[in-house]
């Protein structure tokens, strides 16, 4: 296996490890969250905890592999794996590498957040750091809800509650407090238009509080359309108290993780690994629109380059390991990512996408659908996403436009006989068909970020992409989603009766095929 030892980082379960920063995004210092108190620490020390946090609530760190790139990425079928002792493209959820993946995160992030906002918080008599305060709970929002919607229910309220068992929240509740989280964020931060809070720590925003409320209120879209099917009148008034509180609107508001030398882009480090390349989804996808992104997302094969005839070819999701072993699936045959990631070396300058206006727009554009108050219709929202989109990645006037206009089709590939879906670019008059190309773009806009576009194809069954070829988990179907991630082996192991009671939350039993509170069956148009 290909895979590097300390990917998976092995670390004491219970929640009771975390890491703090002696200066910005390096020397950690460990520390006991749970089994004491920190004491006083000063605005420099609490934003060095809060730069390592955003970073591994973010990127999670050396378990970004395990945590996303083995299992979303796959799952959203941006890429496809290609390495044979790999089984996670055929659904398998492999035990150990999401025991890392659930350690990393409340080892590292979230025990360090509760310490911190512990430190800075305004109702136990801390004064002067209320910004500060208000930015970590923006963030708590954005880290957890990326694991509630792999787990579902998780522990949240009671983390860092110095117990040896920490209970689950159910995922309905989290939502709820979500809400309240961000409500008293931007409530406070609405007081400090101009300022600045953490400063250089802050590698998103650098600290500027006005960026931060447009964060904020992004933010609060992307929770509120998650939950428009479950609930759609509260998310009908989220969405619509986003949008008047102001969100992402251009490209220089982008929400971008700054990344540095101990800070870095996992990506770039792992290409060189073989392990993953293009899926036949989104060669379908974007060759048939004539995407211009398409050389920016994705390399040529080598062998095509060394031909002289530069090619673009992907691979369906779900080969067994007989089939990934044959000769014309060779990676060389195969295409990388682009060019941002091939050089392992620029894993220190190469930015992380965290929440972009494309993704903003199209939010807009499906709340618009539903008659909510979005600030345009749906058709300009639509085309405002795609502008946003496709200009990020350097595309002119000339070429957004005739893109936006364009009746072209996906395409059939070499591995997949028919093409992902038959919807052109250009705006439908069906409200069916709308749907589908909003989400369609949004899946597009959101590449690489296969967390996130994972649970909108959860949530929404859209994009139309490929079934698998083989699927080995016999909860879940080769032309089936697959709906969440089991609970983990560590915490069966070390929190049995919080894992057991948390079985009341779920839809189903704890399998992959169970679906989140959110995820219900989406209505017809």
């Amino acid at each position: 296996m290909n895979m590097k030892k300390n990917i998976i980082i092995t670390l004491l379960s219970g929640l009771i490890i975390g890491f703090l920063f002696t200066s910005c995004t390096k020397d950690f210092e460990e520390i006991n969250t749970n089994k004491r108190v920190l004491a006083e620490l000063d605005k420099s020390t609490i934003g060095n905890v809060y730069a390592y946090c955003q970073y591994n609530g973010l990127m999670n760190g050396w378990a970004f592999q395990t945590s996303q790139n083995l299992f979303a990425d796959l799952y959203a079928q941006y890429y496809s794996n290609i390495q044979t002792k790999f089984p996670s493209d055929r659904y398998i959820l492999v035990g150990g590498w999401l025991d890392g993946a659930w350690n990393s995160f409340y080892s590292h992030a979230a025990s360090n957040l509760k310490v911190i906002m512990d430190q800075t918080d305004p109702s136990q008599g801390v004064e002067g750091m209320e910004a500060q305060n208000a930015l970590l709970k923006i963030w708590k929002v954005f880290m957890y809800q990326r694991i509630t919607d792999y787990w579902g229910p998780i522990p949240y309220s009671e983390v860092g509650n110095g117990e040896s068992s920490v209970p689950y929240d159910s995922q309905e509740s989290i939502y709820d407090n979500f809400f309240v989280l961000l409500d008293d964020a931007l409530g406070v931060l609405n007081q400090h238009h101009g300022e600045n809070a953490f400063g250089q720590h802050d590698q998103i925003y650098g600290g500027d509080i006005d960026s931060w409320i447009r964060f904020g209120n992004t933010l609060r879209l992307r929770v509120a359309m998650r939950i428009s099917y479950v609930d759609p009148g509260k998310a009908k008034t989220e969405a619509e108290k986003a949008v008047a509180g102001g969100v992402i609107e251009s490209n220089d508001q982008n929400a971008i993780f700054h990344t540095t030398a101990n800070s870095w882009n996992a990506l770039n480090i792992m290409l060189p690994w073989n392990e993953f390349r293009m899926s036949a989804a989104m060669e379908s996808v974007l060759k048939g629109y004539d995407d211009p992104r398409l050389p920016g997302y994705f390399s040529p094969t080598v062998n095509s380059v060394n031909d002289g005839t530069p090619e673009y070819r992907g691979l369906r999701n779900g080969y067994d390991i007989a089939e990934l072993s044959a000769a014309d699936l060779h990676y060389d045959n195969l295409s990388r990512m682009g060019p941002r990631w091939t050089d392992p070396a620029a894993k220190d300058y190469n930015p992380i996408e965290v929440i972009l206006a494309s993704e903003a727009y199209f939010l807009r554009a499906e709340g618009a659908l539903n008659s909510w108050s979005m600030g345009g219709t749906a058709e300009e929202l639509y085309n405002k996403g795609i502008e946003m989109a496709l200009s990020f990645w350097g595309a002119d006037a000339a070429t957004i436009t005739a893109y936006q206009q364009s009746m072209n089709t996906p395409v059939a590939t070499h591995d997949a006989p028919t093409p992902m879906t038959d919807i052109p670019v250009k705006f439908d008059t069906d409200p069916a068909v709308q749907l589908e190309q909003i989400l369609t773009q949004k899946w597009l806009a959101l590449y690489p970020d296969g967390w996130e576009a994972w649970s909108e194809a959860r949530r929404t069954d859209l994009p139309k992409l490929y079934p698998r070829l083989h699927s080995d988990n016999p909860d879940v179907g080769p032309d089936e989603m697959i709906r969440r991630i089991d609970f983990t082996d560590v915490e069966y192991n070390t929190n049995a009766a919080a894992v057991e009671a948390a079985k009341q939350y779920l839809n189903g039993p704890d399998n992959a095929a169970t679906r989140l509170w959110w995820n219900v069956v989406p209505p017809k148009k």
